[in-house]
């Protein structure tokens, strides 16, 4: 039964993807469903969000009014395969490093880090300066690779040599051969655009919290990989102080998409700036959201990890700042989900209440998730949510 409305309600909707389920605009879309059935006339504002990972170039493109540029690039194994970035009305160029060199363009039988190289990446670079971009900002979530940006770098234009001055082949396991790192070749354009990376892991480029022991067994690497990728990002480094002038080994962030991250400061001179933060001001969610008497947001899954730098907590920043109540959808809740509800959030509600097969989630997670936003919406219209004193 549908609950009458008070008058004058605004409520925002501003989730990340569930992923591997629904987009942000398809989350967003299924919570508005859930809570018009119950608030009618209810003024919702809806404001589709990221972190730098998955959905920020349509997340970007959508508030700032940008095109979607189709390109060719190398695959994470070296195939020709299409890719997009975004280009905004003031010509920054936004991109995702997954859409080139992401775990997502293979098979899990082809997923070697040993072999797979983010040259992709720097092929959409590439393009993106052909168009005029001289700004940046690459988000560097779900790649497939570990080699430093070695295969970025060496799509602008860096030769990576052994010691008989050949070049080295694509892949991370190619680095315990570098010997030298020549940088003359460097497309002169990078030297005047500005890059920013979203990032918003901690993880320093080699050791027990670096790239290749934290994220390389999800991308095919063995323990024995394991131990190899670390050395050859930490011989990397050590050529890129002597060579680029550039200490980058224990940058924190720097660890980020198998060290590119690292990579990307060490050859284009980017900074790594916090992907939800940067997505907060450019999609102008204070101003948008300010006034509403509730904010809902949601993510795939809730827990420890959603305090660091996710889009639920983001919003929640924002939403507490200005003394809105915010709850948070989730496909599941884990452990750590506590430490969400310290930060300012009211309630973290499970969309999914038990275990289903993944085939029957992809079928029925909208219509799940639109009628959780209608049991938010139920539970605000009986007021048992309001507005904080600011």
């Amino acid at each position: 039964m549908t609950v009458m409305s008070r008058n004058r309600i605004q409520i925002a909707i501003a989730p990340d993807s569930f992923k591997g389920t629904l987009t942000a605009p398809e989350a967003a879309a299924c919570m508005a469903r859930g809570v018009r059935r119950v608030l009618p006339n209810a003024r919702l504002v809806i404001v589709p969000m990221a972190d730098g990972g998955e959905g920020t170039v349509e997340t970007v493109l959508a508030a700032t009014g940008g095109r979607q540029i189709a390109c060719r690039v190398h695959d994470p194994l070296g195939r020709a395969a299409g890719a997009f970035y975004g280009l905004t009305p003031d010509g920054t160029a936004v991109m995702e490093m997954a859409q080139a060199s992401g775990l997502m363009l293979l098979a899990p039988r082809k997923r070697n880090p040993l072999k797979t190289s983010t040259r992709g990446t720097g092929d959409l670079i590439k393009s993106a300066l052909d168009r005029g971009a001289r700004r940046f900002l690459i988000g560097v979530g779900g790649s497939a690779t570990n080699d430093g940006g070695a295969g970025m770098a060496r799509a602008l234009g860096i030769c990576l040599l052994d010691s008989r001055g050949r070049q080295l082949p694509e892949g991370g396991g190619a680095l315990e051969r570098l010997a030298r790192i020549d940088a003359s070749g460097l497309d002169p354009r990078i030297g005047r655009a500005r890059i920013d990376v979203a990032c918003d892991v901690r993880n320093p480029m080699t050791g027990p919290e670096g790239a290749s022991r934290v994220y390389g067994p999800q991308k095919g690497a063995t323990p024995l990989m394991v131990r190899q990728l670390d050395r050859n990002l930490a011989r990397l480094a050590e050529i890129m102080r002597r060579d680029l002038g550039v200490d980058i080994e224990n940058l924190p962030g720097g660890g980020a998409a198998g060290g590119l991250a690292a990579g990307l400061v060490a050859f284009t001179g980017a900074r790594l700036v916090p992907g939800v933060q940067t997505v907060v001001r450019i999609t102008r969610l204070a101003e948008r959201i300010r006034g509403s008497d509730l904010v809902i947001t949601g993510e795939g899954r809730t827990d420890w990890q959603t305090c660091f730098g996710k889009v639920p907590i983001g919003v929640a920043s924002v939403a507490v700042r200005l003394g809105i109540p915010v709850i948070i959808l989730s496909g599941s809740v884990g452990p750590g989900a506590a430490d969400v509800i310290a930060r300012g959030v009211d309630a973290v509600l499970a969309v999914i209440e038990s275990p289903v097969p993944e085939s029957e989630l992809r079928a029925t997670a909208g219509t799940r998730l639109t009628r959780a936003a209608g049991q938010v919406a139920r539970i605000y219209a009986r007021g048992w949510l309001t507005k904080k004193g600011v």
